[in-house]
Formats: C-alpha cells, sequence, structure tokens
C-alpha cells in the first residue's frame, strides 16, 4: 500500500490523527520536499515525533524515477509525505497513476491546503478563482512572461489568480519580488500590470501576515520569513473588500 499523506501548512500539529497513525504503522515513510515545505518543523523534529527515520526525496527521485518508492510499497506499507494536501499537485496525481499501473493499491489522506487556506486568510471568495500560476526565479537567457498572461486573462473574466511563488532547495521566493517580477514581465509583453495585490506569509502559523494594497504598497511591506504567496484579485465583491479591509490593511 502506497500512503499519500498531507502533512498541512505549518508545522507538526497540522497532521490529521488518521495520518499520524498512518505514518507510525508505515514500514517506510518518505518525505516529497521540493514542491512545499513545512516551515514550522524540521526533518530532525519529524522523526522524533513520528517515531521513524524519514527518506527525504529530490523531484527527480518522484518523476523520473520512483521505482524504490513503488517496489517498497508492493511489499509492505509506505507513507509518502507531501506539504500541503497531497493531491494538489500534479506530480502526486502522477506517481498515483503510476502506482496503479504497477499494481499497488494506493490511499489519501487529506489535509489543509493553501488553495483553501487563501481563502480563508483573504476573504476573496474560492468560487471566483481562476487559473492559477507559478512565479520562477529568472536564470540567465531565461525571462518567462507566462505568469502575467495567466493573470491578465483571469482578470479578464473578472477572476482571482492564486500566483504560487518558487521554491527552491536554499532559497525561497518573497512576496515583494514576486510583485516586482510580475510588473517587470507586464512591462515586456504590454500588458497593464495589476492594480491590487494580496500577500499572505506563513498560513498555518498562529501569526500569519495579510497584506492587501498596490505592487508598491507591498514591496515595501516586510513580510517576515518564508513561505509566502501572492494573489491578485480581481474586482472585489463589497464583502470581499470590507474582509481584506479588516483583516489585510486595504
Amino acid at each position: 500500500m502506497l500512503t499519500f499523506v498531507g502533512l498541512g501548512l505549518y508545522d507538526l500539529g497540522d497532521i490529521s490523527l488518521k495520518g499520524l497513525e498512518c505514518v507510525r504503522k508505515a514500514d517506510v515513510v518518505y518525505l516529497e520536499s521540493y514542491t512545499s515545505r513545512l516551515m514550522g518543523t524540521d526533518v530532525p523534529r519529524m522523526e522524533a515525533f513520528f517515531g521513524k527515520e524519514i527518506r527525504v526525496l529530490g523531484r527527480e527521485d518522484v518523476e523520473q524515477d520512483p521505482r524504490e518508492i513503488l517496489e517498497r510499497a508492493a511489499e509492505g506499507r509506505v507513507a509518502f509525505l507531501t506539504g500541503g494536501d497531497p493531491m494538489v499537485s500534479t506530480t502526486h496525481a502522477d506517481l498515483r497513476m503510476r502506482a496503479a499501473a504497477a499494481g499497488v493499491a494506493t490511499s489519501i489522506i487529506h489535509a489543509s491546503s493553501i488553495s483553501s487556506a487563501v481563502s480563508g486568510l483573504s476573504g476573496l471568495q474560492n468560487y471566483r478563482f481562476g487559473k492559477s500560476c507559478s512565479v520562477p526565479f529568472p536564470a540567465k537567457g531565461w525571462f518567462p512572461t507566462a505568469p502575467v498572461e495567466t493573470v491578465a486573462a483571469n482578470l479578464a473574466l473578472n477572476l482571482h489568480t492564486l500566483v504560487y511563488l518558487d521554491i527552491q532547495k536554499d532559497r525561497y521566493m518573497r512576496i515583494p519580488e514576486a510583485v516586482a517580477l510580475l510588473e517587470e514581465m507586464a512591462e515586456n509583453r504590454g500588458i497593464e500590470p495589476p492594480a491590487l495585490y494580496v500577500g499572505i506569509a506563513r498560513a498555518g502559523s498562529e501569526s500569519p501576515v495579510v497584506r492587501a494594497g498596490s505592487g508598491a504598497r507591498l514591496k515595501a511591506t516586510d513580510f517576515g520569513p518564508p513561505l509566502h504567496i501572492l494573489v491578485v484579485p480581481a474586482d472585489l465583491h463589497p464583502m470581499e473588500r470590507e474582509y481584506l479591509e479588516i483583516f489585510a490593511g486595504l
């Protein structure tokens, strides 16, 4: 059995009782570390909490060569840990399909996800979100503009956009940097940059930071440590506007 276990948003307190029981009974425990990370804990503390050795996986271990995971799951109980909810990321859906093709039984234990937490923290209605996008760190000779094109397409349909910020091995994109990159993308594509943003830092922690305002305001705001995420809202419903005024300083 291969069980995908969501860890939630921030620390060890976010896992469900069902997920905790599954991990403690597992023969092998893997942690996928590249789509999201729990900033309120680390691997040694997780191992002490679960009473299990944890094998940390990179992208290539899951997407390119997951044979070890599938072989272990064919022989015993494997817990595959992910930040947030397991099936929000398509890479996990792909692994589940590979397991099915190999005759390995699978199950999912869900947990809190950033996609729902954003609506709760910002007050932006979840059914008004369009296609999401990710802002990557630019590289030499590579500066994609697809994220701002997604934002513009959503705004044309009066839909909000959830903007994921790049996570790399040794650095995490911050909200001010993401806003600056979106503005540069908009200039390169001849697109009007967004007039309003909502930035959220450390969702799931005891002290998340939520701020709404112009690009200039968010670039000047200290959101503190990661993880950060960004929303570009469409036209605000009166209730959304009031919520942002109360809880995000709009």
